[in-house]
């Protein structure tokens, strides 16, 4: 989760909304980590775990990343967990939960719905107060 905190204020730098995530293999490599980029590439789907899926799965030539791990510092939105559950992603840790935008406990429950392709195993709440505590900060300074 450091590194995906390390992504959440690069974003934040960058004027982006500071999301940060990491996928990680199963032998612990690091296969991608980035954060938000919808504003630097005027793309509304480039979210942090988004971003990081692409990558890895450009990386490992394939479209399928069973037995890795997703760590992103804010819960994914209904977006992006659609994307997890068809990339088959095992494990999702996230910090602060996103009761606006959530799609994992919060909102749409993406992984709960019939239509879900795959429920990976989730961990909430990892490192919450300093995801929560950036994006405070971030939407503070806009007010």
């Amino acid at each position: 989760m450091d590194i995906a905190l390390e992504e959440a204020k690069l974003a934040a730098e960058r004027g982006e909304v500071p999301v940060g995530a990491v996928l990680v293999a199963a032998d612990g490599t690091v296969l991608a980590r980035d954060g938000n980029r919808t504003r630097a590439d005027s793309d509304p789907t480039a979210h942090a775990e988004i971003n990081v899926i692409r990558r890895a799965c450009a990386s490992l030539e394939q479209e399928r990343l069973s037995g890795c791990d997703l760590y992103v510092t804010l819960e994914p939105c209904t977006m992006c967990a659609t994307a997890i559950a068809h990339a088959r992603i095992a494990r999702v840790y996230y910090g602060a939960s996103d009761p606006k935008s959530g799609g994992v406990e919060c909102g749409a429950r993406v992984f709960e719905q019939p239509q879900s392709h795959h429920k990976p195993e989730v961990y909430a709440g990892i490192a919450q107060e300093e995801a929560e505590g950036l994006l405070k900060t971030f939407f503070e300074r806009l007010r």
